[in-house]
């Protein structure tokens, strides 16, 4: 009998240890989506962080805002 209790007190201490654990590792939030702009020259989608951005226009290298300009 005394056996019996040993044992489902371990496992009460591991279900909670177990538990205790679970709300400490962080959760991973998804990621924030990114705007998207146009290439004012091809008209590509792109990523706004991955433009170039130049007279207010967006441009998804700088050959294409070189071309723009002239």
């Amino acid at each position: 009998m005394s056996r019996l209790l040993l044992i489902i007190a371990i496992a009460v201490v591991v279900y909670l240890l177990i538990r205790a654990y679970r709300k400490q590792v962080p959760r991973q939030d998804k990621p924030v989506a990114e705007d998207m702009v146009r290439c004012a020259h091809c008209g590509v989608h792109l990523p706004k962080g991955e433009s170039i951005q130049a007279d207010g226009q967006f441009f998804c290298g700088t050959e294409h805002r070189d071309a723009y300009r002239k």
